[in-house]
C-alpha cells in the first residue's frame, strides 16, 4: 500500500513538473553541469594520476636510483681551461661499499653511459650506449619485443652483444634483419641480440632511467672499449671528464627498508663525495608523494565541481518556493480534505528529488562523454571510476533533498484557511 502511494506521488510529481517543461529544464541545468563537471574532472585527474603512478611503479618500489651529477660550482662557473679535466660522479668503489655496508641491499646494478654514433650501411643514429649488467632488465621492467636480454656470460666472454630499443631498431635496422644483425657503434661492431621497448618511447612526465635511443651492452665490454675518460667537442669548446659510473640502481630486500637504506646511502656517499656530485631518487617516495598529490587534486576538483552543484541546489530551492506560492490554493484544498503535513512535505520532496535526479542522470551522461572526447581528440588518458558516478548521483539526490526540504516544510506549514482564500 505504501509503495503504491509512493509511486502515485512520483507520477504526480513528474506530471506537475511537465506542466512547466522549460522552467523544469532550466532548473535542472545547474545540477546537470555540476554532476557533469564532477564526473569529467575526476576522470581527467584520475587518468593523469594513474599514468604517473604506473610509471613510478615500473621503476620498482624497492629500488633506489643514484645518478652522477656535475658539481653545482662547475655548473655555475661554466668555464674551464681546455686542458683541465673534470672528475666527478659515482665510483666503482661506491658500489662495493654499498653492498658491504647494508645487509638490506639485495643487489646493485651499475650503469655506464657513453654517447656514440650507431651505423648500419648509410643509416646513422646518435645512441646512448648503456654499459650495465643482466640484472638491469630485472630491476627496470620493460617489455621484450624480440630476442633476449644480456646475460652474465656476455660480460664474461667480452662479447660484442647489444640490445636495442624499438626506436633504435626502427631507425637503424629498418627493413633489414633484426636479431643477429651487426651494427657499428663507435669503432667496433656489435651483434643485435634483442629489442626492448623503453618507457621513454611511450611518453610520460616521470624521469626514467632509460631513453628511446639507448643501446645496452655488458659493463665489462663498456669498460674495456670505452674506458672512463670522456671527451666531448661542441660549439668550438672541448670538455674532458672522468666518470666511472653514471648511475647505480640499488634493490632493497623489503619496502619497509627502502627509505632507511636511502638515508644511509646518502650519509655514506657524502663522506666520499663532499661536493655532492650525485642525486638519490627513491621511486617509493615519489609514489607516496604522487598518491598524496592525487588525493589533494581530487579534493580540489571535487570542491570546484561542488560549487556548481550548490548553485544548482539554490536554483531548485528558488523554483520550489515559487511553486509553493503558485500552488497555495491547491495545498489549502488538500489540507482541507484531510491531507497531513508529512504528505505535503513528501509530495514536494519527491518533486525536488525527481528534478535533481533527472539532472544528475543527464549530467552523468555528459560527464561520460567529455572524457571520451578528451581522450579521442587530445590523446590524454582519462579514467571514469565507479565511485565518481555513485558520488555524483548521490550528491545530486542529496541536493534535491536538502534544498527541497525548506520549500516542502514551508508548504506544509501553510494555514489551510488562509491557503483557501489565496487567489
Amino acid at each position: 500500500m505504501r509503495h503504491a502511494r509512493v509511486l502515485r506521488n512520483i507520477r504526480l510529481g513528474i506530471k506537475t513538473l511537465m506542466l512547466h517543461k522549460l522552467r523544469s529544464f532550466l532548473t535542472m541545468l545547474g545540477v546537470v553541469f555540476g554532476v557533469g563537471s564532477v564526473v569529467a574532472m575526476l576522470a581527467v585527474g584520475e587518468g593523469a594520476s594513474q599514468e604517473a603512478l604506473e610509471q613510478i611503479r615500473k621503476l620498482g618500489s624497492t629500488n633506489i636510483i643514484i645518478t652522477s651529477m656535475k658539481p653545482a660550482e662547475e655548473e655555475a662557473s661554466g668555464t674551464r681551461s681546455p686542458f683541465s679535466m673534470l672528475m666527478y660522479g659515482l665510483l666503482y668503489e661506491d658500489e662495493r661499499r654499498a653492498r658491504e655496508a647494508f645487509t638490506a641491499i639485495k643487489r646493485t646494478v651499475p650503469v655506464k653511459i657513453i654517447r656514440q654514433t650507431g651505423r648500419l650501411g648509410e643509416r646513422t643514429l646518435e645512441l646512448r650506449v648503456m654499459g650495465t649488467t643482466a640484472d638491469w632488465f630485472d630491476l627496470v621492467k620493460r617489455n621484450m619485443i624480440a630476442g633476449r636480454t644480456l646475460t652474465p656470460r656476455d660480460g664474461q666472454r667480452r662479447a660484442g652483444a647489444v640490445v636495442l630499443t624499438e626506436h633504435g631498431a626502427r631507425r637503424l635496422l629498418a627493413t633489414e634483419q633484426t636479431i643477429g644483425q651487426s651494427v657499428r657503434i663507435g669503432s667496433a661492431y656489435y651483434e643485435v641480440i634483442g629489442i626492448v621497448q623503453s618507457e621513454a618511447a611511450q611518453g610520460g612526465a616521470i624521469q626514467t632511467p632509460d631513453q628511446q635511443i639507448d643501446a645496452y651492452i655488458a659493463m665489462e665490454v663498456a669498460r674495456e672499449r670505452f674506458g672512463d675518460y670522456v671527451t666531448e667537442a661542441s660549439a668550438g669548446s672541448l670538455s674532458r671528464e672522468w666518470i666511472e659510473l653514471h648511475q647505480l640502481i640499488v634493490e632493497v630486500d623489503a619496502i619497509e627498508n627502502v627509505e632507511a637504506v636511502a638515508t644511509g646511502l646518502d650519509r655514506m656517499l657524502m663522506k666520499y663525495h663532499p661536493k655532492g656530485d650525485y642525486r638519490i631518487s627513491v621511486p617509493l617516495a615519489l609514489l607516496r608523494q604522487a598518491e598524496a598529490t592525487k588525493r589533494t587534486f581530487n579534493i580540489v576538483l571535487g570542491s570546484i565541481a561542488g560549487i556548481s552543484l550548490l548553485v544548482g541546489g539554490i536554483g531548485i530551492m528558488n523554483i520550489m518556493l515559487a511553486s509553493v506560492t503558485e500552488r497555495t490554493r491547491e495545498i489549502g484544498i488538500r489540507r482541507a480534505i484531510g491531507a497531513k503535513r508529512r504528505q505535503i512535505i513528501g509530495q514536494f520532496l519527491i518533486e525536488t528529488v525527481v528534478l535533481s535526479t533527472s539532472g544528475g542522470l543527464i549530467g552523468v551522461t555528459i560527464g561520460l562523454l567529455i572524457p571520451w572526447l578528451i581522450t579521442h581528440f587530445a590523446g590524454m588518458p582519462t579514467v571514469v571510476s565507479g565511485y565518481s558516478l555513485v558520488l555524483a548521483l548521490g550528491v545530486s539526490m542529496s541536493v534535491g533533498i536538502i534544498f527541497g526540504l525548506y520549500p516542502a516544510r514551508h508548504a506544509a506549514n501553510l494555514d489551510p484557511i488562509e491557503a483557501l482564500r489565496h487567489e
